[in-house]
């Protein structure tokens, strides 16, 4: 037996103004009349919904339009300066804090390097912390205008207590870290913001299936590669309302028995071979000399260099290349996994190593899955670059409070909607990049 609705007029007048503004954003600008047919709501409730969104100033104009034979028809968009948000990534190596406009035009940002021997917990909070306030100090943006703060994680995030997120970050060090209890305790955000936190494949994966590759895909892989690697599932659209996606702790499937130590402690881990952190160290096994305090983004560089030198007359390093391709397959292989588990037809390779290594392997790789894949789901699958840069797991963090945004309609004061209302049915399926609105 169907279960009755239980939704309240204050819950149908919050979902109706979350609608106007979703199609507004990722949509926008558009006329009055264009709101109609997308959100589903009659004219009259349009007419009254823009009216209050504009007194609030979270709507404004942008232009007008030529109608067929009548008045020209006024373009609203969502205001880019109604509203900033926060995003964290907390890398392997730094935390980087990023302030942004609704536009997700980056504002201000700081960097802070972790040190090499680990994630000490007091020192990223205190990271976390120091960050936002240097952030907001220096843009000068009015404090009641920050929705939030998303901060992006390595790890498993449970949010099963009642203090809110807990981290296992079992590559770090992390054994059930109550991190949303020590930021609200240590950083400041004005009343009414809070702190959203998320595995930092997934916040990729968010980042790109909104704004990027993954614009249009149902069913879609974003992988991070960084010193480690990691991946965000997607199924039945983009990262929000109706779509299931998760953080796949998928570094820790198992490619080689008995095979090499990973960090988390385990052997044969696909992350003890693909990685950032793995491959460096196998270069340096099978000969690299590289001084010992050399970090992993030089490093990079380096096999990179050795293996497609850019000078004539120049020859590649075999064992860099050598390498390269071991990792291509290991690759390869870990995406073959994937594939003939969820039958997605679209992975995104991203985060910063694997950018970076993406123009040198990708053909190697693309190879390597569909040697490794079975013959139907492999055949349909596309294999391609992210799209928004070493800074998406960032870009991907900002968008948790705007998510938050959207689900109260764009009242701080109104309860959020259901736990997964990020973005409503129609979804974010025109954006041509990260809207730079303004």
């Amino acid at each position: 037996m169907a279960k009755p609705s239980r939704q309240t007029v204050r819950d149908l007048r919050r979902n109706s103004r979350s609608a106007v503004l979703q199609q507004l954003y990722f949509d926008g600008p558009r006329s009055r009349q264009a709101l109609g047919p997308p959100t589903g709501l009659s004219s009259g409730s349009i007419s009254t919904i823009v009216a209050e969104l504009l007194s609030e100033g979270l709507v404004e104009e942008a232009g007008t339009v030529d109608s067929d034979g009548g008045r020209p028809r006024t373009l609203l968009r969502v205001s880019p300066t109604c509203a900033y948000l926060i995003g964290v990534d907390v890398g392997e190596t730094r935390v980087r804090v990023e302030l942004f406009d609704l536009g997700l035009a980056e504002i201000a940002r700081c960097e802070r390097p972790l040190p090499r021997d680990g994630h000490d917990v007091a020192s990223v909070v205190r990271h976390i912390s120091g960050g936002v306030a240097d952030v907001v100090g220096r843009a000068g943006v009015p404090a009641d205008l920050i929705l939030g703060a998303g901060v992006g994680v390595p790890g498993i995030v449970d949010r099963g207590s009642p203090e809110g997120a807990v981290v296992h970050g079992q590559t770090i060090g992390w054994d059930a870290v109550p991190l949303e209890t020590l930021l609200r305790a240590s950083a400041v955000l004005p009343p009414g913001a809070r702190f959203f936190i998320e595995n930092g494949a997934k916040t990729l994966g968010q980042a790109e299936m909104w704004f990027g590759g993954g614009r249009g895909a149902r069913d879609a892989v974003v992988v991070l590669f960084g010193s480690g690697v990691g991946a965000c599932i997607v199924t039945g659209g983009a990262v929000l309302k109706g779509a299931r996606s998760s953080a796949a702790e998928w570094g820790h499937i198992t490619v080689h028995v008995r095979g090499r130590r990973c960090r988390c402690g385990s052997l044969g881990c696909l992350e003890a071979y693909a990685g950032a952190e793995a491959l460096v160290q196998r270069w340096r096994e099978a000969g690299a000399s590289l001084p010992p305090d050399t970090d992993e983004e030089t490093a990079v560089t380096a096999l990179l260099a050795a293996a497609h030198p850019g000078e004539a007359g120049t020859a590649p390093d075999p064992v860099a290349l050598a390498v390269l391709d071991e990792t291509a397959e290991y690759l390869g292989a870990g995406l073959s996994n994937l594939i003939n588990l969820h039958n997605p037809e679209l992975i995104l390779l991203g985060g910063w190593a694997g950018l970076q290594l993406a123009p040198y392997i990708l053909d190697s790789v693309r190879r390597y899955t569909a040697a490794y894949a079975l013959r139907h789901p492999g055949e349909r699958v596309t294999i391609e670059p992210g799209r928004l840069g070493p800074d998406a797991v960032t870009v991907g963090a900002a968008t948790l409070p705007l998510a938050d945004f959207f689900a109260r309609g764009g009242r701080r004061d109104e309860p959020a909607g259901e736990a997964d209302a990020a973005v409503g049915r129609a979804g974010p399926r025109a954006v041509a990049g990260v809207p730079r609105q303004g």
